[in-house]
């Protein structure tokens, strides 16, 4: 028995292929849409232990991981002003 209630927002053209896709199988779209959901679940459960997982998700977030090298070592203690600075020069009249 269902119970809970969920909602969202969804496009016009993907509530219309939803509502002919009911229309076809003859199932209202609520069918349609926790049919969906459970095969996307069910697609998407993997054999990776969190560990494993955690460990994967790190290494492909160290490839985006860098330095930046300005010489300064007090760019964050004086960004505010130096972003004004720049603000100021760029909309100068």
């Amino acid at each position: 028995m269902r119970t809970e209630v969920y909602s969202w927002r969804l496009s016009g053209d993907l509530k219309s292929n939803l509502e002919r896709e009911a229309r076809l199988r003859k199932v209202p779209v609520s069918a349609v849409l926790e049919t969906a959901v459970r095969d996307w679940l069910k697609k998407g459960e993997t054999d990776l232990s969190e560990e494993d997982a955690q460990c994967r998700l790190h290494a492909a977030a160290a490839n985006c991981f860098g330095v930046v090298a300005s010489g300064n070592s007090r760019r964050s203690e004086t960004a505010r002003a130096a972003l004004r600075e720049r603000l100021k020069r760029r909309h100068a009249r």
